[in-house]
This record gives structure tokens, C-alpha cells and sequence, in this order.
């Protein structure tokens, strides 16, 4: 599957999709530090990626707007792991088909 990481998200949780060889591009490094969430939600809509991010409201907003990608609003836990454990269930169980054009929590 293919992500668009926001800023936000902490780079353990990037680090957990790394192995199971999905295509993971981070906010920062393709579209610059402090990117406007709707140039974020745009770019990710015309590179069909799915969104990882902490930032709830925006996100939901975006998404009710413009449902033409996925978005996974990730939980802040109280270990990354935790966060990790919580982001690999979801795409586990829910799958490609389940996370695009759709809203998840994570």
C-alpha cells in the first residue's frame, strides 16, 4: 500500500510499515516541513496514497470534503509501540480495500 506520513506521526511508527514493504513517503521530505493540510490531502489524492496522521480535525474535515483517498487518524498512545501495534492491526484486518476512500483509527 502506498502512505503519505504527516509530520506529526512520530518516525518510529514510519519505521514500523517499513517492513512489510509498503511504499512510505513522509510530508517533510516530498512536500517540505510545515506543508498546508489541504496541499498535503491534495497531493495524496493525486498519488492515490493513503494519509497517516495525528491531526483529527483537519483530517476529517479533508476527507469529508474530498473522499477520493484514505486516511487513518492515528491515536497518540503512551508508547510508539503501542502506536505501532494499533497502525499494523488496522491494516492487517481492514486491507487495502478497507482503508481506501475510507476513515480509520488507528
Amino acid at each position: 500500500m502506498k502512505f503519505l506520513v504527516d509530520e506529526d506521526v512520530a518516525v518510529e511508527v514510519t519505521r514500523c510499515l517499513q517492513p512489510a514493504e509498503h511504499e512510505v513517503s513522509l510530508v517533510a521530505e516530498v512536500l517540505g516541513v510545515r506543508t498546508d493540510d489541504v496541499d498535503i490531502w491534495h497531493h495524496a489524492v493525486r498519488t492515490q496514497a493513503i494519509v497517516i496522521t495525528c491531526n483529527r480535525q483537519d483530517f476529517l474535515e479533508l476527507a469529508g470534503t474530498a473522499p477520493e483517498t484514505g486516511v487513518i487518524i492515528l491515536h497518540r498512545r503512551r508508547t510508539r509501540q503501542a502506536e505501532c501495534r494499533h497502525l499494523l492491526q488496522l491494516l492487517a484486518s481492514a486491507g487495502e480495500t478497507g482503508l481506501k476512500n475510507n476513515i480509520n483509527f488507528a
